[in-house]
């Protein structure tokens, strides 16, 4: 892998501030955020001047039982092209079903299964053969454990590896989130995978609320991340080590200040499991995993592969359905925990609109209203295909009730809500069918 140093996650609102950052050898861009062709000026003087660019995807979906979107990745080869990227990334994880159709608008943990892996490296074979350069993929955050599950972490990720030969982008502070929320152990995860394999690493901050660490993204780094940085450093010399910040953006001054103490830490000490030069033997970690198929041993059988995903498809269709359209939990999970999470997609749902539609909290009166319209919307209504769409049906949803109540600022979203979808507002008479139709369901 290339040397890529110490980065950042380029957002636009700090755009300025990462031009100015001292020492600064690459960033991050979320790759849905930007267009091949009218890339952002700042970023555009970033790579002027040698600044290399990857772009980290968060919409693929991987793991899930389908396989990848032709469309999504050729739209993840072209930024990849468009930006001269040494690699890209995504994420272990499934972010939707097909049957039925939803999105949790969210990345998801995969069940750590002979299925769920044979369905993941096939997906992964198909991502690599359509992407112009290799891919990485990242460990992710996530609340809560899936029941029965057959392999730890280590083992999903070092077998993963080596079926497929896929680079790690280790988040450290996701293996802080697990250790808070799912009892795993960063060191067995750490002496466990292939590091070898590391394209580069995460860090980043979160907070914890009632015994549930959140990866906010939003806070600094905490020293407990910090220290798994470091225990990652003493087994290996990472290619690259990345601070993500997605909101509550600090001043510049802190922002250096956090990519200094990523940096002390990175140059301070040397690996000691592969004598401080590069990557770990492998011997004992394969002596360790006896069951992992080697890289030769090629593709699955069809029908086994075939029967693997409708099997992991019915499982993560139960699931998300209690997620995000309020079926009963599936047997074997920690019912707590997926209440805290079907919360925490809803408020992220209501987030995620309000910034991509700014005007709703106006003309709905401010955030509290529009947050609990938005709240009381989401319980009966999945969203399908994406936060823009889900904006432009959360606005019918009210119009279809006469709502809001105030007619000036009826008037104001029917207004808004034509001038995006391009159709007329429904007629009376269809607004009263519809709301019959949805109070029956």
């Amino acid at each position: 892998m290339a040397h890529l140093g110490v980065g950042i996650g380029w957002r636009p609102e700090i755009a300025d501030a990462v031009e100015r950052l001292p020492g600064l050898d690459w960033v991050e861009v979320v790759a849905e955020n930007i267009c091949p062709g009218h890339l952002p000026e700042a970023l555009l003087r970033l790579r002027e001047r040698g600044t290399r660019v990857v772009p980290h995807g968060v919409s693929l979906g991987v793991g899930g039982a389908d396989r990848p979107d032709p469309q999504k990745l050729a739209a993840l080869a072209e930024r990849a092209v468009a930006l001269g990227a040494p690699l890209v990334t995504e994420h272990i994880a499934f972010v939707r079903t097909s049957s039925p159709a939803l999105e949790a608008g969210h990345l998801l943990p995969v069940p750590r299964t002979r299925d769920a892996l044979d369905v993941l490296c096939e997906n992964v074979r198909i991502a690599q053969d359509a992407l112009p350069v290799p891919l990485a993929l990242e460990n992710i955050a996530a609340l809560f454990s899936w029941p029965d599950e057959e392999l730890t972490e280590g083992q999903f990720l070092t077998e993963l590896v080596e079926r497929t030969g896929v680079r790690l982008l280790v988040d450290v502070a996701n293996l802080h989130t697990n250790r808070v929320n799912r009892g795993e152990d960063p060191a067995a995860v750490l002496d466990a995978i292939p590091l070898e394999a590391l394209a580069y690493v995460h860090v980043a901050g979160g907070v914890e609320r009632g015994g549930v660490w959140h990866d906010t993204h939003a806070h600094p780094v905490p020293p407990v991340v910090l220290d798994l940085l470091a225990a990652l450093r003493s087994r290996v010399d990472p290619p690259g080590v990345l601070l993500e910040r997605d909101d509550d953006f600090p001043p510049e001054a802190e922002l250096a200040a956090e990519l200094e103490a990523i940096r002390a830490v990175v140059t301070a000490g040397g690996a000691t499991r592969s004598g401080g030069t590069g990557a770990p033997d492998a011997g004992p970690r394969a002596a360790a995993h006896p069951a992992a198929v080697a890289p030769d041993a090629g593709p699955e059988p069809h029908d086994a592969t075939e029967a693997a995903r409708t099997r992991v498809a019915l499982g993560q269709a139960a699931l998300l359905s209690a997620l995000v359209a309020g079926t009963p939990v599936p047997e074997g999970f920690d019912r707590p925990r997926i209440r805290v999470q079907a919360r925490a997609l809803a408020a992220k749902r209501a987030d995620v609109v309000a910034r991509l539609a700014p005007e709703l909290p106006v003309i709905l009166g401010g955030r509290d209203p529009y947050r609990e319209a938005f709240l009381g919307y989401a319980k009966g209504r999945p969203m399908t295909a994406g936060y823009r769409r889900d904006a432009l049906d959360f606005a019918e949803h009210l119009l279809v009730r006469d709502l809001p109540a105030d007619p000036a600022a009826r008037r104001r979203l029917t207004a808004w809500w034509r001038d995006r979808s391009g159709a007329t507002p429904p007629r009376r008479i269809v607004r009263w069918a519809r709301a019959l139709t949805g109070r029956a369901a």
